[in-house]
């Protein structure tokens, strides 16, 4: 296995000054994650935080133990006891077989970032993954892309469920994923690691209960050395630790929504869009009624409502919920920092370029409760290449950063091109200009006798072009039937490196890898020790 960095464009213009202008948009955030200084001056203002440590490590003890966890990860969780231990802090939603394969690059990033801040400050540093189970967008999670016929194919986990139930609350039909599985596994080549990896997938699914189950106990087969520890948002252990944080966020629920909604117009006006819905009266809380989660909305009046009016609630009694039954709440994409950081001594947090994007309207809710927002790491980003591709790269001569970022389709053209001699793109454009320069004094003459005989011209110039460009689009296809294997390397590393317009691991799973390469492919990735200053990275296995 080979690592190497390699300098990506950010599209998004506010994540490429996070990452390499931090001055433009320091203010937005509390810690500049460039700084050598920062952990430790992080490190000392956790030291003056109170955290209810030892109901926390009850509750992820219990939790972790039902996933069978590895054992590494219950002496994770015994040092959280410690007042000096802290942690580093990445969530996803719960996605089928880890969902697309950034999650597995967020939960290195944690493991990566907690070793070398360890070592750093000389105390106890734990990697943390926040399920966020509580969120009801099944559809986001409901499937996974594979590689079929030389494209990606969805493969969706059929769903009659109508109500908005949290993730961690919907019904776990074995049948259904099972058979759901076998689709899977059909589109993959079988190898001497297929076997083991299904059945393995198979007990797992037997052993669960819930799709966040599901998904904890796949990420604890492909990390089972590095003592991470997960948590699932809406367990209601969890929820009961968080009752006084939520009666927080209520009661100072305006100066939240405020400030997000005046920092969200700030970066608009700045030209750094987020992609964060806000109004004034949001209340960045969810409601659980009725096996449906409600988002809140405040009126007028201080009271809060469904923006359908499903439910109304007085602010006492929102309180009185928050109390009582805490696990009748939930918190959006807002709210869920603050809780994080309320729970659990939050040294830095993983975002990745969403993240950072909506990260960067938040200071003024950390604020609003009397936090500080912990340093933000760009999570790590990779891209796998395995032997087949190395060497298509290196047979047609193409620039991996080039084919990372576009695609191959204009580097098809170019080599289909220069396949003759002239290319035929070039004879093509001569012949166009030769023949505009032929057929200019006809054109003039036209003009002379009238502007319907000089339309007429202009029209007939455009006709012989456009025979020319025919014929061109003919004789490329032709040599594309000649060289039929060549073109087929460039559509298999569009699909491998660029698929869907975009970074691999947005649409690929981690099936086919696992499948090939075996499931401590990514703890075999890990064990190299990889810079927060290089975003991404090229993996040659």
């Amino acid at each position: 296995m080979r690592i190497d960095p390699v300098n990506l464009k950010q599209k998004n213009v506010l994540v490429d000054d996070y990452l390499n202008d931090f001055t433009k948009v320091e203010n937005k955030f509390e810690y500049n994650p460039y700084d050598e200084a920062t952990i430790r001056q992080r490190a000392a203002y956790l030291n003056k935080q109170s955290y209810n440590r030892d109901e926390l490590v009850a509750t992820l003890t219990e939790m972790n133990d039902h996933w069978g966890a590895p054992e590494q990860t219950f002496t994770m969780i015994d040092k959280l006891k410690d007042e000096t231990t802290s942690a580093v802090v990445a969530g996803q939603q719960a996605g089928l077989l880890t969902g697309p394969l950034y999650t597995v690059h967020k939960i290195i990033s944690v493991i990566q970032l907690a070793k070398q801040q360890e070592k750093q400050l000389g105390t106890a540093v734990v990697p943390v993954f926040w399920i966020a189970g509580e969120d009801h967008d099944f559809a986001e999670i409901n499937h996974v892309m594979m590689k079929s016929q030389k494209k990606m194919k969805k493969i969706q986990l059929p769903s009659n469920v109508e109500q908005k139930l949290s993730v961690s609350d919907l019904p776990f039909d074995r049948e259904v994923v099972a058979s759901w599985l076998k689709k899977v596994f059909a589109e993959v080549k079988e190898t001497e690691i297929t076997r083991d990896f299904y059945q393995t997938v198979v007990k797992i699914m037997d052993l669960s209960e819930s799709y966040s189950d599901f998904f904890a106990r796949v990420i604890y087969q492909l990390f089972n050395e590095e003592g991470l520890i997960i948590v699932d948002a809406h367990h209601k252990d969890i929820r009961s630790l968080e009752s006084n944080h939520f009666q927080r966020m209520i009661e100072e629920n305006t100066s939240i929504s405020e400030g997000v909604y005046a920092a969200l117009q700030k970066n608009q006006l700045q030209g750094y869009p987020v992609p964060l819905d806000s109004e004034l009266d949001d209340a960045h809380l969810f409601y659980h009624h009725h096996e449906e989660r409600i988002l809140l909305t405040r009126d007028e009046e201080g009271s809060y409502k469904g923006k359908r009016n499903e439910v109304q609630l007085t602010e006492a009694e929102l309180l009185q919920i928050a109390k009582e039954r805490p696990w009748q709440l939930s918190n959006n994409v807002v709210t869920r920092p603050l809780m994080q950081e309320f729970i659990f001594p939050v040294l830095a947090f993983i975002g990745g370029p969403g993240e950072i994007s909506y990260w960067s309207v938040l200071k003024p809710a950390f604020q609003a409760v009397g936090l500080e927002m912990p340093p933000i790491y760009p999570r790590l980003s990779f891209t796998l290449v395995d032997r087949k591709a190395e060497a298509a790269l290196s047979s047609l001569q193409l620039e991996l950063k080039q084919v990372l970022e576009h695609g191959t389709a204009s580097e098809r053209m170019k080599w289909l091109a220069a396949t003759s001699n002239p290319p035929i793109e070039r004879l093509s454009d001569q012949i166009q200009q030769e023949m505009n320069e032929i057929h200019k004094p006809l054109r003039e003459k036209a003009a002379e006798l009238g502007p319907d005989i000089g339309a007429l011209a202009e029209k007939n110039i455009g006709y012989l072009n456009q025979m020319i460009e025919f014929l061109e689009q003919r004789m490329l296809q032709s040599v594309e039937e000649k060289y039929e294997r060549e073109m087929e390397a460039f559509t298999e590393l569009d699909v491998l490196l660029h698929p869907g317009g975009g970074l691999q691991e947005r649409v690929w799973n981690i099936v086919p890898w696992v499948n090939a390469y075996g499931m401590d492919v990514f703890q075999q990735l890990n064990k190299h020790r990889l810079s927060f200053n290089h975003p991404h990275y090229v993996v040659y296995l």
